[in-house]
């Protein structure tokens, strides 16, 4: 690469979050390369491993970084955030970027920016995820741009976009429910002398797992059905009682055939036995 052009990059340069106006005004100032200087320095970081021109490939790619974030700007995410993301994006494309594909690096990287940018708008443009598969995601990121008012979508409409997107006309419609929903404040935002019936989950999500009542009745519950199941156990003939022991309570289970074998007979009549032996344990517990 010529020295002039190496000259025109900045020496240093802030994080978009700290000054956004500053940082777009000094990345549209670096010059684009040409075909020629973006290869000489894909094949010095690819063949050499030289930081040097690693660095200036990400530097003179920052504006197009830009360009795409402004594009992620409908989520009310911070525009400098979706920048570094894509940033992120971009320095893995220089890394996994071969010289010899016969393309240029701004056509390779560009997915790797959109999908840093996708995976920062998931985690935070919600507390709770709203699109986990892949077919969530697509619609995530189309579904707006698709419907062609504010109002709710009709049957006809999801179906039209489902079409679009290869998707179903059910997974339409919940992406919709779910971008039109709202995140509730965990603590009631009300004042304390507010009429209004508080619905926060804080109010109503009480966590009773360690409630002593409840302990009690547990403990209780447990050493009720394990006495009930010890005494339905003892009302069993001994083969049968034998037989659900084997294929139930102990840890190393026998399987019908090895029983079979053992009393010599069909592994049928093991399970004949066993149905009967679980159905008189299920008459003598609910009788207890």
């Amino acid at each position: 690469m010529s020295d002039s052009s190496n000259q025109l990059m900045p020496l240093s340069l802030s994080a978009p979050g700290v000054n956004l106006g500053a940082y777009i005004s000094t990345v549209n100032q670096i010059p684009i390369l040409t075909a020629e200087q973006e290869k000489e320095l894909a094949e010095r970081y690819y063949y050499d491993q030289d930081l040097d021109a690693a660095k200036m490939l990400v530097m003179s790619h920052l504006r197009f970084v830009v360009h795409i974030a402004r594009s992620y700007a409908g989520y009310g995410l911070p525009q400098g955030d979706l920048i570094q993301e894509g940033n992120l994006g971009l320095m893995k494309a220089v890394k996994r970027f071969d010289p010899n594909m016969g393309v240029r690096l701004v056509s390779f990287a560009v997915h790797w920016i959109k999908a840093e940018i996708h995976e920062y708008v998931i985690r935070n443009w919600r507390i709770v995820k709203i699109a986990t598969t892949k077919a969530q995601r697509k619609l995530f990121f189309n579904l707006r741009s698709l419907k062609k008012s504010s109002k709710k979508l009709t049957l006809e409409e999801a179906q039209s976009i489902a079409n679009d997107l290869n998707v179903t006309p059910e997974q339409v419609l919940e992406m919709e429910g779910r971008l039109t929903a709202y995140d509730a404040a965990f603590e009631a935002q009300g004042d304390d002398d507010d009429d209004t019936p508080h619905t926060a989950p804080a109010l109503y999500l009480e966590d009773n797992r360690y409630d002593p009542a409840r302990l009690v009745e547990n403990e209780d519950w447990e050493e009720q059905s394990t006495s009930a199941l010890h005494d339905a156990m003892d009302q069993l003939d001994d083969r049968s009682r034998n037989i659900l022991q084997r294929r139930w309570l102990d840890d190393d289970k026998s399987t019908l055939h090895e029983l079979a074998a053992e009393y010599n007979v069909s592994a049928e009549r093991i399970r004949q036995l066993e149905k009967n032996a679980m159905e008189k344990i299920k008459t003598a517990m609910s009788a207890s």
